[in-house]
């Protein structure tokens, strides 16, 4: 059976009631749309995210490279959550209508922003209560520039963007407090 799930491409064997896993980073592809490059300059893909840009160092956004957004898109879409986190996912950052870019700079604020789980409307790093958690960043090329207001939640962007999404790639980080 193959199955992929989040970015990661998962192998199972089974065979005399064992199985074997086996992980690799891969491009998403959904909604028939294109898979586009999501990467960072200051961590890789399935790697620890530096305190920097955590609740235990200045709590910034990091940069973000973006590539093989397709020709047709107009704007683009971004989303951070850790679904790891005790009471179900914990949406991180919600940032919306951002005009086409290869980059979203470090501690920057690079279209509309929704609402977070931490009740701001910013970029709230990782700040896991215990553990190891994966923190997902999400980027959309979408076609069409969204007609939305600030302070939205992430379920009321994904509603938005059905239909809209040309391509998506996904970067995951992972971070364990040091205190």
């Amino acid at each position: 059976m193959r199955c992929v799930l989040s970015g990661i491409s998962l192998s199972f064997l089974v065979s005399s009631g064992g199985f074997a896993l086996a992980e690799k980073e891969t491009q998403i592809d959904h909604q028939g749309g294109e898979a586009m490059k999501l990467t960072s300059s200051a961590f890789e893909h399935n790697q620890m995210i530096p305190s920097k840009f955590t609740c235990e160092g200045e709590d910034v956004n990091p940069t973000l490279n973006i590539s093989e957004i397709p020709p047709e898109g107009k704007f683009l879409a971004l989303i951070v959550d850790d679904p790891d986190a005790p009471m179900g996912t914990w949406v991180h950052w919600v940032v919306f209508n951002i005009p086409v870019t290869a980059a979203i700079e470090e501690n920057s604020r690079p279209g509309l922003q929704g609402i977070n789980d931490f009740g701001r409307r910013d970029y709230g790093g990782p700040c896991p209560p215990s553990g190891t958690h994966r923190y997902f960043f999400k980027i959309y090329a979408l076609d069409t520039k969204l007609d939305l207001k600030e302070g939205i939640s992430k379920a009321q962007l994904e509603k938005a963007m059905q239909g809209h999404i040309l391509a998506q790639g996904e970067l995951i980080g992972l971070y364990k407090k040091k205190r």
